[in-house]
């Protein structure tokens, strides 16, 4: 501690980096529990801390560096006997009528003086594993950003494809043509004009098949109130499976509820033959 009863920065840089003894360790922790100044002060040396150890480049310590370190370390264990005489005056070149300094003019040597010479590389060391957990970080999150590129690339395709299928569908200009089954015969098809009030109807029918001989096909007005149906005509379809009435007698004013063909003998019915091939309504 220094002389405000608060620990050292140097103390708490060492703390930091796990390099104090378990004693001193110990009561670092102990009182900055209890003293919110060393507790910001550690706070801002360990963020000090991580972001020099995220920026700088990892290095291994020289070989020579390392040998200094372990003959100081060795050095430092040496147990001196009190009855060893006094060591002798370090020569140096006088300065104000001084030609020698002592051993009290030297600053004492703490743990953190002994230690401080190597805080460069010793760091960078010490720091290895957080600088790991950074860099995981950060590939976990490169790794995201690009997850979500590729969505984006993807959507963006999707818009621009489906903006393209819109303007193909509502072009003017578009060719629209509706394929069938190959070698199929054409489904037959009929329409009827009716006007009950005059009594006038006209009837045309496309891909009729041929029938047999002596067979016809007979139009029939099915009226809406319930009686029985109306023969309205007979056709036969030429080659190219056409057909047509043309404004068969009829009464007038009967309301129409639909229109059917059948199959008859030759010269038509009265009453329709079942089943009915063809209705509308």
């Amino acid at each position: 501690m220094n002389t405000t009863g608060h620990i050292e920065r140097d103390d708490l840089v060492l703390f930091a980096m796990q390099l104090l003894s378990k004693e001193d360790a110990a009561i670092v922790s102990t009182h900055v529990e209890s003293c919110p100044e060393c507790l910001h002060e550690l706070a801002e040396v360990q963020g000090d801390l991580a972001v020099y150890a995220h920026t700088v480049e990892m290095q291994a310590p020289p070989a020579s560096a390392r040998e200094r370190l372990l003959k100081q370390v060795a050095h430092e264990k040496k147990v001196i006997p009190i009855e060893t005489a006094a060591e002798p005056a370090l020569p140096v070149r006088g300065f104000g009528g001084r030609s020698s300094l002592t051993e009290d003019d030297l600053p004492p040597r703490g743990f953190a003086g002994r230690i401080f010479p190597w805080l460069g590389w010793a760091l960078a060391a010490g720091m290895t594993v957080t600088a790991g957990s950074f860099y995981m970080q950060r590939a976990a999150l490169q790794g995201s950003v690009a997850e979500q590129k590729d969505q984006i690339a993807q959507l963006t395709t999707d818009a621009a494809t489906a903006r393209e299928v819109m303007a193909t569908i509502t072009d003017p200009s578009a060719l629209r043509v509706t394929l069938t089954k190959a070698q199929t015969a054409p489904v037959p098809q009929a329409r009827a004009t009716y006007v009950a009030d005059k009594g006038v109807l006209i009837f045309q029918a496309n891909n009729m098949p041929a029938l047999e001989p002596a067979k016809v096909y007979e139009l029939w007005l099915i009226p809406a109130n319930g009686s029985s149906p109306i023969p309205a005509g007979t056709f036969q379809p030429d080659q190219r499976g056409y057909a047509s009435i043309m404004m068969p007698p009829l009464p007038k004013g009967v309301q129409a509820k639909a229109f059917g063909v059948t199959i008859e003998n030759e010269g038509g019915s009265q009453t329709p033959t079942l089943p009915i091939i063809m209705v509308g309504a």
